[in-house]
């Protein structure tokens, strides 16, 4: 029987060496146990535990390699974009080369615009935001420096297979609710039309 020591000493190894992975792998075996590895799960390993990425808009974050899981975590990316910008096109690309997880906003409408002034740009687009960083139009260095110092890997280590959410407006469209109320003439008009709703034998409607 190895010693409490030993033990101990085994385990800082193999979180060590899952810090250092490329690929973290999650799954559930045969005898119930949770196995976290940097090599696929054997096909008799029951997946109910993890998601799969398909075209999915989101990855779960054990599916990532543990560098690029920790930056999105702690600085999640989101890009400022609006059509007809060729500055908008080239830092989509530069952002998909290497390998970046990201949330894409587009201005068209002046609720958008106000969108992204909240978001601080001057009207200047794009606008980069790594987690309180921003930066408006696009600098490959700057852009890269940002990314680095967030905890982005220097290339690609995305699954082939990841796809990133289709791009939203900046503020979307919300339908509100008439303010207007009938009069009390109209209102008990309707009422006496109506025929008394049903009651459910237990509960409630709505």
């Amino acid at each position: 029987m190895k010693s409490i020591t030993a033990i101990l000493g085994t385990l800082v190894i193999l979180a060590s060496a899952s810090a250092s992975a490329q690929q973290m792998y999650k799954w559930v075996g045969a005898d119930g146990k949770v196995t976290y590895s940097d090599t696929p799960p054997p096909a008799s390993a029951k997946r109910g535990e993890t998601k799969a990425i398909g075209n999915s808009s989101a990855v779960a974050t054990e599916l990532l390699p543990y560098e690029l899981a920790q930056a999105v975590r702690t600085s999640p990316v989101t890009l400022y974009t609006t059509g007809t910008c060729p500055a908008c096109d080239t830092g989509r690309g530069y952002l998909s080369k290497r390998g970046i997880p990201f949330a894409e906003k587009t201005v068209s409408t002046a609720e958008d615009a106000e969108r992204l002034k909240q978001a601080g740009s001057n009207g200047t687009l794009p606008l980069l935001v790594v987690g309180r960083a921003k930066r408006t139009g696009f600098e490959t260095g700057a852009w890269g420096a940002m990314l680095s110092a967030a905890g982005y890997p220097e290339t690609s280590k995305l699954p082939g297979t990841y796809r990133n959410p289709q791009a939203a407006a900046a503020a979307p469209i919300t339908i509100k609710e008439s303010s207007e109320k009938p009069t009390t003439e109209t209102a008990d008009s309707d009422n006496q039309n109506k025929p008394a709703p049903e009651r459910p034998a237990n509960g409630f409607r709505f």
